[in-house]
């Protein structure tokens, strides 16, 4: 059997697959945060030409403190936002760090000049002492990423 600086050949071949194996699963998506393609629309310019054309979701607070929680307490609050831009805001989807946090968020288009809620429910089971949660929302405006936050004191009975 043939021998190449002391590997043989079975060896390099499964050498050799072993990194196409590696390398074909490394390259899927990783976090599916991105819009479909339909509803994005990029500026042409950096100018502003096309910018001002865009939704633009503005949110009437973007941190909520719950305050004191007794621990295996559920809470929610309402982030109140409004679109203030001049075409249809879509919101893709919204994402919480952390599973005790649940998000709800309209699923149909925003007009301009009207007004919805993305609604959040923390569930403290388990959960002791201070909390900071991110809430993100993806959606079809500039910059399409919205960080909201949550925090709560934990307090165990």
């Amino acid at each position: 059997m043939p021998v190449i600086n002391g590997m043989t050949n079975a060896k390099l071949i499964v050498g050799f697959f072993i990194i196409v194996l590696v390398f074909f699963t490394s390259c899927g998506e990783r976090g599916n945060q991105k819009l479909p393609g339909d509803v994005v629309s990029n500026p042409k310019s950096a100018s502003g030409t096309e910018v001002n054309n865009l939704p633009v979701i503005e949110f009437v607070k973007d941190l909520h403190d719950f305050g004191k929680v007794i621990q295996g307490e559920k809470v929610s609050f309402g982030f109140r936002f409004k679109n203030t831009g001049k075409t249809d805001l879509v919101i893709a989807q919204v994402n919480s760090s952390c599973g005790c946090t649940v998000p709800g968020f309209p699923k149909t288009p925003i007009k301009p000049g009207q007004e919805n809620v993305i609604s959040v429910m923390f569930d403290s089971a388990g959960r002791k002492g201070v909390q900071n949660k991110v809430i993100t929302v993806v959606s079809n405006c500039q910059p399409s990423n919205t960080v909201l936050r949550i925090k709560a004191m934990v307090i165990v009975p």
